[in-house]
């Protein structure tokens, strides 16, 4: 039985073509390298890979990591990928993260309209929407054990040196763009922070042999 690949929205298809993961340089690549063992590891055993992506307050980088994480097993049709995101406390999903992943192609609707939004984020037709939502790192919707935590921001990978029930704990940090909300350059700068993002994992799942 042949397994076709499930299709993207078209929109993020041409985003994900004009990603260059040549701008990635080998620190960073070094840095990304551990995450891509735990998922190899997991998919020559054959078993699910949970990845759960935190950051301090659960609102920016570690949504945009999760979603694009989530998207990119789907485009290299990797199999039982679980992708989460968390907090070391619960704020909310701050709205230009949800413009920014509309302007990608993904399909948003928001299900709950309060201090903690909820939303429904979708890449593809017949796939689950990811739920968007801010939540504590050990919330009842993530994994509490055989998962990797991937530490998106330098005062989360401070604050917990230990994550409970984690197989693995991997610091990948990037900038945020918080540092440019309410300025002109605030769109362009979280674009920018999400397409360095998608890049980092189009690169990680790139290199998995399934």
């Amino acid at each position: 039985m042949t397994t076709t690949k499930p299709t993207l929205f078209s929109v993020i298809e041409q985003v994900i073509k004009g990603l260059n993961h040549q701008t990635i340089s080998d620190e960073r690549k070094a840095v990304l390298q551990p995450l891509t063992e735990f998922i190899q590891s997991k998919v020559s055993k054959n078993q699910e890979i949970r990845i759960n992506f935190i950051c301090t307050h659960n609102s920016r980088r570690s949504h945009l990591s999760q979603v694009w994480a989530q998207t990119m097993a789907n485009y290299f049709n990797i199999k039982n990928v679980f992708c989460y995101s968390g907090g070391t406390e619960a704020t909310a999903l701050f709205p230009m993260v949800a413009e920014t992943l509309k302007n990608s192609g993904f399909q948003i609707n928001k299900i709950s309209d309060n201090e903690n939004s909820v939303y429904s984020i979708k890449y593809a037709d017949n796939e689950h929407p990811i739920i968007g939502f801010s939540k504590k790192l050990d919330d009842d919707f993530n994994p509490k054990s055989e998962f990797a935590a991937i530490m998106t921001c330098d005062s989360a990978n401070e604050a917990c040196p230990f994550v409970p029930g984690a197989e693995k704990r991997i610091p990948i940090t990037f900038e945020d763009p918080k540092a440019f909300d309410n300025t002109l350059q605030q769109a362009e700068k979280y674009n920018e922070r999400s397409l360095q993002i998608a890049t980092e994992m189009f690169y990680v799942f790139s290199q998995i042999n399934s």
